[in-house]
């Protein structure tokens, strides 16, 4: 008996290992984002700084279990084995949640988690003893503290819309004290700034960064409760005099200073309170098996009351999870991934937007611009002329080759100042805060009031912010679900489930890695326009001649591959084929929704070109509409199980696919070795191959007047021949715009 929890320990704590890997993937999000949206160091500087926060944090952690603490469930109404049946399952639904939430690039809070999944669970086997026992439901109230999960739940809810508002406030107030052109007015108040920023750091440090740490006396932090407004007051001055001397003696932006103690902080204050978040319960099923060991009882009779007080975990332990989670922050890519989300949803210029917009987004935003337009009518023109010239942008020519910053080292400092004070005082305040959701909604907060959210924008960055908190609420209630799932099979499954569990997370967590190296392979071998790359004739001639290669190849590759199971009747592949296609009309819309950064990154020389690329890029939309009709339709006709096309159809349409193949497999071969001399003799065979198109078109009306009995196979059909008909006439009319505008420009070249 002894053996299988032996077992279930070393499993509970591999899982630890993993769960701390994902979740400082996720968390990361938390101190990264204002130092890499900025760009106030170098990518590798910010990891490092991080990197020694995390350490430090991790090290003086006191390694309290508070989720166990604050009572989630009441340990005396478990007995051991079904303790150790709720944290085993806890741990298995917190790796895979957290694994799903970076995979999807959204940062999700790792409190909310492991405390729901501690409920999930818990009331699970809560309900399943009441059940033998024949009890009421109203026992239930013995074994859990719902209370606790109410509290967390509002203080998502306080906690996100009181961080976005000071967050929008404070930005608002600062850009109007500074404007976009800071750096003058920092040489005379960048002092007082400094002061209070990295004063507002340091308490943050103080009261949430070390109040776990377990050598520091008690009577040392009371001391600081009590006299924290003199700690302050200190701190002030001495900050202040310390910014004035950086900016005025060493000629240092102070506002990087402020960025970088900023991320240290936080990063610290992550290691040295979420810790717990991932070993905690390996820690409590660790105790709870010293203490059940040496009773002699039998785990189902063993009461676990002597659970309910503190868990310390050891100083080793906590070194070595400190040193995971330094590795993994170096190493992550996901967590980047996460990162890349609230940096692009707060980001001072044009990006890709991730999210689409949905109805509440639209109607938020068309009443903000309606409510806008009122005030601005009330406002007095001058105060409103004074308005817009601290929020007027300086134009920074773009550099080819290196990317903007998402927005400036002001933000940054406000993201990490405001973000700092909140969670300080709701720290001191004993409020169940989200690191996490705080972070975030003042960084989104900040984003509005600095007119990030433009109208070009808004309604996708609404958008986001609306899925990444729906994500949080929907942490809460698949963690509880799923824990509870988990505890029910390990309860009836014993240790055959929990192996079964074991496997099948491994198998989870190796597929959703391999999904997301081959999404971020395709990313890197996808060549993707840069808006700052493409600034010379010859560059936009070889741009061309890539997106016209790698089109062709997938239209080239659909077409065969819809001829072939279209004959089959393959439903399966043919909705792969439709998948393909959403990923190639979505590639080539990407590309045209590009022209705008094309065409104003072009040099003065090769305006002209613009009008060349825009003409490709319609032509190659009309390419992918034509293969679009011809998958989709294929895909209806058999989905709606329509009879199969005719063997003589079959063959007619695989004998053109044989033509289509060769034609679309030299073209590509050309273009990729930029061999555009060939095209000429491309263009000599467009009039036989509409022939043949022409031909089937008059043998299919034949058909209907001697032996065609479906209408449905002749609108299919006849729908395949006219829609191949025009990819070749798209195809042929791109291939003569690109000879004649390469023809133009070797001559005038030389």
């Amino acid at each position: 008996m002894e053996q299988i929890y032996i077992f279930m320990l070393a499993a509970l704590f591999a899982l630890a290992i993993a769960d701390l890997i994902v979740g400082v993937s996720n968390d990361a999000v938390n101190f990264l984002n204002s130092a890499v949206g900025s760009k106030a160091f170098s990518l590798k500087t910010i990891m490092i700084v991080a990197a020694v926060g995390i350490a430090i944090g991790a090290i003086f952690s006191s390694g309290m279990m508070e989720v166990a603490r604050k009572g989630i469930f009441n340990p005396s109404q478990f007995n051991f084995d079904e303790i150790m049946v709720i944290f085993m399952a806890v741990m298995i639904t917190d790796i895979l949640l957290l694994d799903l939430f970076n995979s999807m690039g959204l940062p999700t809070s790792t409190t909310v988690s492991i405390v729901f999944e501690l409920l999930g669970a818990s009331v699970c086997i809560a309900v399943l003893k009441i059940l033998n026992a024949d009890l009421g439901f109203n026992e239930l109230a013995n074994y859990i503290n719902t209370q606790k999960a109410t509290e967390i739940i509002f203080g998502i809810i306080i906690s996100v819309a009181i961080a976005f508002s000071v967050g929008a406030v404070v930005q608002y107030i600062s850009r109007l004290i500074f404007s976009f052109k800071y750096e003058k007015r920092l040489k005379y108040i960048g002092g007082i700034f400094g002061g209070v920023s990295i004063t507002a750091i340091t308490y943050f440090i103080l009261i949430k960064g070390l109040k776990g740490i377990s050598f520091i006396p008690g009577e040392w932090l009371t001391w600081v409760n009590e006299n924290t407004f003199l700690l302050i007051t200190i701190s002030f001055i001495f900050w202040t005099i310390f910014s004035q001397l950086i900016i005025s003696v060493f000629k240092w932006n102070i506002l990087k200073i402020i960025v970088i103690v900023g991320t240290f902080a936080l990063a610290m204050a992550f290691a040295g309170n979420d810790l717990v978040n991932f070993i905690g319960v390996p820690i409590a099923a660790w105790q709870s098996f010293d203490l059940w060991q040496p009773s002699g009882m039998a785990p189902e009779a063993y009461s676990m009351g002597q659970l309910s007080g503190a868990v310390k975990t050891p100083s080793m332990l906590l070194l070595l999870a400190g040193i995971i989670m330094v590795i993994t922050l170096l190493l992550s890519k996901k967590a980047r991934h996460v990162a890349e989300t609230e940096i692009k949803l707060s980001s001072q210029g044009d990006t890709k937007e991730r999210f689409q917009p949905n109805l509440l987004s639209r109607l938020i935003v068309r009443g903000t611009i309606n409510l806008n337009g009122a005030l601005t009518a009330i406002i007095p023109t001058s105060i409103r002329e004074k308005i817009e010239n601290r929020f007027e942008k300086p134009v920074a020519k773009k550099k080819k080759g290196i990317d903007e910053p998402a927005f400036d080292l002001l933000r940054a400092s406000i993201n990490l100042v405001v973000a700092s004070i909140l969670i300080a005082i709701g720290t001191s305040l004993k409020l169940p805060l989200s690191t996490t959701y705080v972070t975030f909604m003042v960084a989104m907060g900040t984003s509005l009031a600095d007119r990030a959210w433009g109208r070009d924008s808004a309604v996708y960055r609404v958008a986001g912010v609306f899925n990444v908190i729906g994500g949080w609420f929907v942490t809460a209630l698949v963690a509880f679900v799923a824990a509870a799932i988990f505890a029910f099979i390990i309860f009836k499954g014993k240790v055959w489930a929990v192996a079964g569990l074991l496997i099948l997370a491994v198998i989870l967590l190796i597929r959703s890695f391999v999904i997301y190296r081959n999404r971020e392979r395709e990313k890197k071998n996808s060549r993707k326009f840069e808006r700052e790359d493409v600034i010379t004739i010859n560059e936009i001639v070889l741009e061309s001649s890539d997106n016209i290669s790698r089109v062709l190849g997938q239209v080239n590759s659909l077409y065969t591959s819809v001829v072939d199971n279209l004959g089959l009747h393959d439903l399966n592949k043919l909705k792969k084929c439709k998948k393909k296609l959403g990923k190639l009309d979505n590639e080539v819309d990407e590309l045209k929704n590009e022209l705008f950064y094309f065409i104003k990154s072009l040099d003065e020389t090769s305006v002209e070109a613009s009008k060349f690329y825009i003409l490709v890029l319609d032509y190659l939309q009309d390419m992918v509409q034509s293969i679009g009709y011809i998958v989709k339709n294929s895909y209806n006709h058999v989905n709606n199980n329509h009879k199969n096309l005719k063997f003589n159809q079959i063959r007619d349409l695989k004998g053109i696919d044989r033509e289509l193949e060769v034609l679309f497999s030299k073209i590509k071969k050309d273009f990729d070795d930029e061999f555009f001399s060939n095209i000429e003799d491309v263009l000599g065979g467009k009039k036989a191959l509409q022939d043949h198109v022409s031909t089937l078109i008059q043998k299919q009306i034949e058909r209907i007047r001697s032996t065609e009995t479906s209408p449905k196979n002749t609108k299919l059909y006849f729908g395949l021949l006219l829609e191949t008909k025009d990819l070749i006439t798209a195809t042929m009319n791109l291939l003569e715009l690109f000879r004649d505008f390469h023809r133009d420009y070797k001559s005038y070249s030389s």
